[in-house]
């Protein structure tokens, strides 16, 4: 996976679209071929990440596809807004983004975060979504079930005290040095080699930006679910296209036994196990990713 070409060169055509005042940044890439007949795809980062982190997947995808990826509001090279964040939040610039630019059916490629904002996407706007790939799906409800109800609101209070501006600057300045972020990508990937500079480069220059402090509160506050989160077992019983679930077997962050209960709740959810792969099975193993998606969309849509 080591290249001479910097990674901003291989995430295809970068630009800005302003969503609702807030400068945001997309990418796109589309087929040298026709590809009228192929189906649009739009990459999700997960939480932290970016365009980037789609590098060793845009141009391989983009072969056959028109494939496009956001950098979700507060993070990549969108603005660090104050704003209220949530999986709603992210779900509405997506649906906005496909009014805006495709408008004929897609299918969202997510990872993590970005996994259950394209899950959230296709129950809110079924005309928008024809399949979904989602790899390492969380499910923040799973944490508010596990707590017994009368302790729910104590621990909320907790939460909201720790995600208070005061106590997360200093934090904030301590995680995005880059040193500190190399050891939490070293919980994310089951193998060292795939955490290199470029990598590191791409999670360490986001927090630079201005309003990065600020933002960094209130999207501590989302990703701790202080904000409603939509519930997996709800959703996606309700879902009716074609699914793909990926999951690396040595995921630190989402446990992989999750997958198979995931599986249960639909019937048009395939699911492929990855062994010896972490939490980001598109950039720790993009080969084999890459091809998977092909072949699924090749024989679950195009071919259907």
């Amino acid at each position: 996976m080591t290249t001479t070409v910097h990674w901003q060169q291989r995430v295809g055509n970068q630009r800005d679209w302003v969503w609702r005042g807030w400068q945001t940044r997309y990418t796109y890439i589309r087929p040298s071929q026709n590809s009228q007949k192929t189906i649009p795809l739009i990459l999700l980062h997960g939480f932290g990440a970016s365009i980037g982190h789609w590098r060793h997947n845009l141009e391989v995808l983009g072969e056959y596809h028109t494939v496009y990826a956001l950098d979700m509001l507060g993070f990549g090279g969108s603005e660090k807004a104050p704003a209220n964040y949530s999986i709603e939040l992210w779900v509405e610039q997506v649906y906005d983004f496909w009014q805006t630019f495709i408008r004929q059916p897609v299918v969202l490629v997510g990872n993590s975060n970005g996994s259950l904002v394209s899950l959230a996407a296709a129950a809110a706007h079924p005309e928008m979504v024809q399949g979904i790939v989602m790899m390492s799906l969380p499910d923040p409800s799973l944490e508010e079930e596990a707590i017994p109800p009368f302790l729910r609101p104590v621990v909320r209070t907790i939460k909201n005290l720790v995600a208070s501006p005061l106590l997360l600057k200093p934090v904030f300045h301590f995680v995005r040095r880059p040193s500190v972020l190399r050891r939490w990508a070293g919980l994310a990937y089951a193998h060292p080699e795939a955490i290199t500079d470029e990598l590191i480069e791409i999670l360490a220059s986001p927090p630079q930006d201005r309003g990065a402090v600020r933002a960094f509160s209130a999207l501590f506050k989302a990703a701790i679910g202080i904000n409603f989160s939509p519930s997996v077992k709800a959703l996606l019983p309700t879902i009716t296209i074609p699914m793909l679930l990926i999951w690396g077997q040595k995921d630190r962050f989402v446990p992989p036994m999750l997958a198979n209960q995931f599986a249960q709740y639909n019937e048009k959810l395939q699911l492929l196990n990855l062994e010896d792969v972490g939490h980001c099975p598109h950039d720790e193993c993009p080969e084999q990713v890459n091809q998977a998606i092909l072949d699924w969309i090749n024989k679950c849509l195009e071919n259907s």
